[in-house]
């Protein structure tokens, strides 16, 4: 039976951790143990945050339009309610992105608000 020398395998392996690796400070993208400790958590951390991200847009898409509605005079959760009841199906994001770009059709919708919640 032949010998197996696995250090082609482990040199290859090595050298994926370590360009995962590479930018980060010290050890970190020279070391083999360091630099797959600090990669394992930086994959953590990323899959953490890609839904991180996502609650934070929509917190700061609510904190924009709750604050576009108080300058009319008008309650953000009376503002979501009141689109809910007149069939207006308009996401967050969009809503925000009028309440700061377009102000007469952000104005628009707020009436149409104020008009089914009175209704």
């Amino acid at each position: 039976m032949a010998r197996v020398k696995r250090g082609v395998m482990t040199h290859k392996r090595h050298k994926k951790i370590i360009d995962q690796a590479s930018g980060y400070w010290g050890g970190r993208h020279r070391l083999f143990k360091t630099a797959k400790e600090a990669v394992m958590h930086a994959g953590q951390y990323a899959y953490r945050d890609r839904r991180n991200r996502k609650r934070d847009f929509r917190r700061l898409w609510v904190t924009r339009i709750s604050a576009a509605c108080r300058t009319r005079g008008f309650r953000y959760s009376q503002f979501i309610d009141g689109l809910g009841r007149a069939g207006v199906a308009i996401d967050r994001k969009v809503l925000a992105h009028l309440a700061v770009e377009d102000t007469a059709a952000f104005d628009r919708l707020v009436d149409l608000a104020k008009q089914a919640v009175s209704a």
